[in-house]
């Protein structure tokens, strides 16, 4: 039977609920945080007030997207959907480059070892220290997605090296993949390499697309197979246009609203109104949903992409 592997237990599909399909609700220092401090979001009680007030707008689900060693703390996820009740994803895989340093495991563990890793976090549960160290102490949260990521415009020697661990994963577990597309690019590319590797591409979430508002370049991505993650819809110039607003307008004339999903990727205190932040957690199902609704975009297909499209490509393929 189909299930979506959340930190807290497999769930059927039907119970995910409405989903922001890209989200960052714990990044516990690390390089991500050295290099941009605003991006520390370890405060585990400002979690759950920036989820409890998202949960009085209907969200119900969340993917979180910070892989190994780059801040990844299962056990404050854990916690957080605990208090919460709020479903939430947890992550294997492993960020961009720039994330960890010249000498780090990744650099020089061989595919098949990189492949066991994400395995690990996804079979038996994700290491409470996040690989950042030589010993392993195996919790009882295990990973529901593998969060890989790629350059502007290409995927380095290294990033083709961890798709190929996720590929090898994924033959192994069905386990589905998330996408980091570098200003919204390269996303044919990855899902090309991908598909090659025997990844489902049903199972493929390419996320920052909406960076490229170029209809041809989105109608391609999903003639691929794969599904497109909007996460920008809030960071539009005030009073202009809105690229993701007319992408979406776009895949619903093209007929392709059961291949979209919507998320924040709020990766800063900065967007969180926890810590006095804008446009805060509400936003997507709040503000933006009540524009949707105001360009002609009805109840039913809103569900699609925050209810109907997650609970597919979230969920294990058959292996």
């Amino acid at each position: 039977m189909p299930f979506i592997r959340t930190v807290l237990g497999d769930i059927a599909p039907d119970d995910l609920g409405p989903c922001y399909a890209h989200e960052h609700l714990v990044i516990d220092g690390g390089a991500p945080v050295r290099l941009y401090p605003d991006f520390l979001l370890a405060d585990v009680d400002k979690a759950v007030e920036e989820l409890s007030a998202a949960k009085t707008v209907g969200l119900r689900a969340v993917v979180d997207a910070m892989p190994c060693d780059a801040g990844r703390n299962v056990s404050k996820l854990a916690e957080i959907s605990r208090r919460t009740g709020i479903h939430v994803v947890a992550p294997t895989g492993l960020h961009l480059e720039k994330y960890y340093d010249d000498l780090h495991w990744s650099r020089s563990a061989s595919v098949e070892e990189l492949a066991g890793l994400f395995v690990g976090d996804i079979t038996m549960g994700i290491d409470e220290r996040d690989y950042n160290g030589p010993l392993v102490r195996r919790t009882t949260h295990r990973a529901g997605v593998m969060k890989v990521a790629g350059s502007r415009d290409r995927l380095s020697d290294q990033e083709r090296r961890v798709f190929e661990a996720a590929g090898a994963a994924h033959r192994q577990t069905g386990c589905p993949i998330l996408t980091h597309c570098t200003e919204g690019t390269a996303a044919l590319e990855q899902v090309a390499m991908l598909t090659s590797l025997g990844v489902r591409a049903d199972h493929i979430a390419l996320s920052h697309v909406d960076k490229v508002v170029d209809r041809g370049y989105h109608r391609e991505i999903v003639a691929a197979g794969a599904y497109v993650e909007y996460d920008q819809a809030f960071r539009w110039p005030d009073g202009g246009p809105n690229g993701t607003l007319q992408l979406i307008e776009w895949m619903l004339e093209d007929g392709f609203g059961d291949r979209l999903l919507l998320g924040l990727d709020a990766a800063r205190q900065g967007y969180w109104a926890a810590y006095g932040g804008r446009p805060g957690w509400t936003f997507l199902l709040g503000a933006f949903a009540a524009e949707m609704a105001a360009r002609g975009i009805g109840a039913e297909t809103r569900r699609r992409f925050f209810v109907d499209n997650p609970a597919r490509v979230y969920a294990f393929a058959a292996v």
